[in-house]
């Protein structure tokens, strides 16, 4: 369901309350149309929790750069809220090309992942991520069970590979140092990353509570 507010008044109260409430976290602006979106489910918010923390100690433990369960990606520094997306998980590198402004950055992310979630626009990110420079992107399409890997090449972000339940090699990023797989799971995939250089292993896998 679409909705449109012509009132300026009915707008500015509406965003005011849901920043008030905090549920506004994941609202984004698309070239100044306001995005409000709602909090994700259980699923989708554990899988970015496991995803960071998995990130967290091959990445930031180490010494090589920050990762976040979610920033403002902003196209450019002046007027940054008329045209930004939060990305689920992100990934910026020592000496990243993007910029770090405190309440957003701008350019190009290193390594970022969204978790697919029925009725979101992943897909529809692409473009923007592709203009700012966005170096790769992982997917997580739960609807479809596969994991999705894009890298930035000629200028766009373009599907280099996928890992589904059915077989498929492992998704190899030129970013970080690691590799990326979809494997069977009870009850539901899982997701094995590999550090190409240590051998380390870790199984992101979300379960329900009992």
């Amino acid at each position: 369901m679409a909705m449109f507010i012509e009132s300026p008044e009915l707008e500015e109260d509406l965003k005011a309350r849901r920043q008030a409430w905090d549920v506004d976290k994941h609202d984004e602006v698309w070239e100044g149309v306001y995005f409000m979106s709602p909090e994700a489910d259980n699923d989708h918010q554990d899988w970015v929790l496991e995803f960071a923390a998995v990130l967290r100690e091959a990445i930031a433990k180490r010494g090589l750069g920050k990762v976040y369960p979610g920033v403002n990606l902003a196209a450019s520094a002046e007027n940054w809220e008329h045209d930004y997306r939060v990305p689920d998980v992100l990934v910026f590198l020592k000496g990243t090309a993007a910029v770090n402004h405190g309440k957003f950055w701008t350019g190009a992310a290193d390594f970022i992942i969204e978790i697919s979630s029925p009725r979101d626009r992943v897909y529809e990110k692409l473009p923007f991520y592709s203009r700012i420079g966005v170096r790769e992107l992982l997917i997580l399409n739960r609807q479809k069970r596969v994991l999705e890997l894009y890298q930035h090449r000629g200028g766009d972000l373009r599907k280099s590979g996928e890992s589904a339940l059915d077989g498929g090699d492992a998704l190899s990023s030129q970013v970080l140092s690691l590799d990326f797989r979809l494997i069977p799971g009870d009850p539901r995939p899982q997701v094995e990353v590999w550090h190409k250089t240590s051998g380390e292993r870790w199984v992101i896998c979300v379960n329900e509570m009992e």
